[in-house]
């Protein structure tokens, strides 16, 4: 293995076929990318791995996208991939968002703690020819049990308490010029700017040409950089979840464990008008 929570592609290539051991295509796309996640994954996917569906695995009821679900609808879910409580899984995608690192934390919060994500993904193991197959992967249903963990996630309630305590740090994931209020939000109807006392660490920042992690180094380099600080705890938020939980993967990277995702993130927030927001530059230290 690589720094945990991360596996290296030569680390499941050398065991691909243990029974213990899942692969999870959990690929996602935003709805203009013009991509099929689960037609992708049908056309090629890592041998032996089950498709992980973001979009289904979100509460139903919700008008947010990407919230997580009641713990009997990932459950009812989980089962019906074969995943069982004992098993290992590796969460990878083919996404420029990263997007395996929600799974990744998913699992987490039903508390499936043995899980990892691929470094790299999809297309570092394709870049080095390594086996993929159009085949499907037939698992036996389980009877995988999950249960909510609260302390890895936060609600807009939380968040609110935050900005009166300051005892959490908020860092938002998203792209500069969006955190900044500079452009327009992609999603209809939601204000420009961020949480107010917020820090900006763009999670596109945070890989190298390989699309692998950055090396620690270079990671606490980035962060410290970003005026947060790693002795103090810390709630991610983003556009809609997703890559609030590849900062997440990220500090845990780092051996930085209390950190929390804001699920409802910006598309919540951005969407309540009774709700604070700042524009421009994250203030200064």
């Amino acid at each position: 293995m690589t720094h945990f929570p991360l596996v290296s592609t030569e680390w499941l290539a050398s065991r691909l076929g243990d029974p213990s051991i899942i692969p999870v295509d959990a690929s996602w796309h935003m709805p203009d990318a013009g991509r099929d996640a689960e037609k992708e994954y049908r056309q090629a996917h890592i041998p032996g791995a089950v498709f992980f569906d973001i979009d289904e695995n979100s509460h139903k009821a919700s008008t947010l996208p990407h919230t997580i679900p009641r713990v009997d609808q990932f459950e009812k879910s989980v089962r019906a991939l074969g995943i069982a409580n004992d098993s290992v899984l590796v969460i990878y995608d083919d996404s420029d968002l990263h997007s395996g690192a929600r799974a990744w934390w998913q699992f987490r919060v039903f508390s499936h703690m043995q899980v990892y994500v691929l470094d790299g993904g999809l297309r570092k193991w394709r870049t080095e020819g390594r086996a993929l197959t159009s085949d499907v992967t037939e698992r036996t249903p389980t009877e995988f049990r999950g249960k909510f963990v609260p302390s890895l996630m936060r609600t807009t309630d939380d968040v609110l308490m935050t900005l009166k305590s300051r005892k959490e740090q908020i860092v938002d994931a998203r792209a500069c010029a969006r955190f900044e209020g500079s452009v327009a939000e992609p999603r209809p109807g939601l204000r420009s700017g961020h949480i107010p006392h917020a820090r900006n660490l763009p999670f596109a920042s945070l890989f190298a040409e390989d699309n692998t992690l950055l090396p620690a180094d270079e990671l606490k380099a980035k962060i410290e950089a970003a005026g947060i600080d790693l002795s103090k705890p810390v709630v991610t938020s983003c556009g809609s979840g997703i890559t609030a939980c590849v900062l997440k993967l990220a500090f845990v990277s780092l051996g930085k464990r209390d950190v929390a995702i804001y699920d409802g993130s910006w598309s919540e927030w951005g969407s309540d008008i009774g709700l604070p927001i700042e524009t421009g530059p994250a203030e200064s230290l």
